[in-house]
């Protein structure tokens, strides 16, 4: 595909998205605010605590160590913001990356082996995705056009599939996904599939990424 995960690359063009390795969360997160005009909010954060890696929300179990909202009210504190997104990092700057889902873009998210499958489909169709995460649970998540959270039901039965018998699923209002560089405890870091770039800066509608999505979770079940 055009942009895979990388590691040390060089200088990113004009316009686009730092790579993920070197820039700090504050930077990334200004980026994510001022180039791509997408809300961003701090989330959680990873501490130690008697020299054990553990969420700041102070639960050991928590199912997402440091790539969660830390506060109830999380909807009304994402910001669009690159100055607001600069002060809210400063208070806390290895606060994660989550950028609220249901504004600028919802995002459609598949199990990891389903959504590469889709991207290369994808790709033998000449279709441009927008841009696509990866997560340590192996999930990959295809940033779209708002409302696909109310077209995916339908579109998956136009296909000819029960939209239950698919691990196919929508993030919108009320939602969030975590961005790069965040990490999930010691699981790993969140990096992308494909990075945002100029090229990719006008999002999908999710219609025209149901058909490569829908037939690589089916192989993929």
């Amino acid at each position: 595909m055009e942009e895979t995960i990388r590691g040390t690359e060089a200088a990113p063009l004009t316009g686009q998205i730092p790579t993920q390795r070197g820039d700090s969360l504050l930077e990334t997160a200004v980026r994510y605010a001022e180039e791509r005009h997408w809300d961003v909010l701090p989330g959680a954060w990873l501490e130690i605590v008697d020299g054990v890696q553990r969420c700041s929300c102070g639960d050991p179990a928590c199912a997402a160590p440091g790539a969660h909202p830390a506060r109830t009210d999380w909807p009304a504190q994402a910001t669009g913001s690159a100055t607001v997104a600069r002060r809210l990092w400063q208070k806390q700057p290895t606060a994660s990356i989550l950028l609220p889902t249901g504004r600028t873009f919802d995002a459609m998210c598949v199990a990891e082996t389903a959504g590469f499958l889709a991207l290369a489909r994808m790709e033998r169709m000449g279709l441009t995705p927008g841009p696509v995460t990866r997560t340590p649970e192996r999930r990959m998540q295809f940033f779209v056009l708002p409302g696909a959270c109310a077209k995916l039901p339908g579109l998956v039965r136009e296909r000819g599939w029960s939209p239950s018998s698919l691990d196919l699923v929508a993030l919108g209002e009320g939602a969030y996904v975590a961005a790069p560089p965040t990490r999930y405890g010691t699981r790993g870091a969140v990096q992308w599939a494909r990075r945002p770039t100029p090229a990719n800066r006008w999002l999908p509608d999710a219609g025209e990424l149901i058909s490569a999505l829908a037939y690589a979770c089916g192989r993929d079940r």
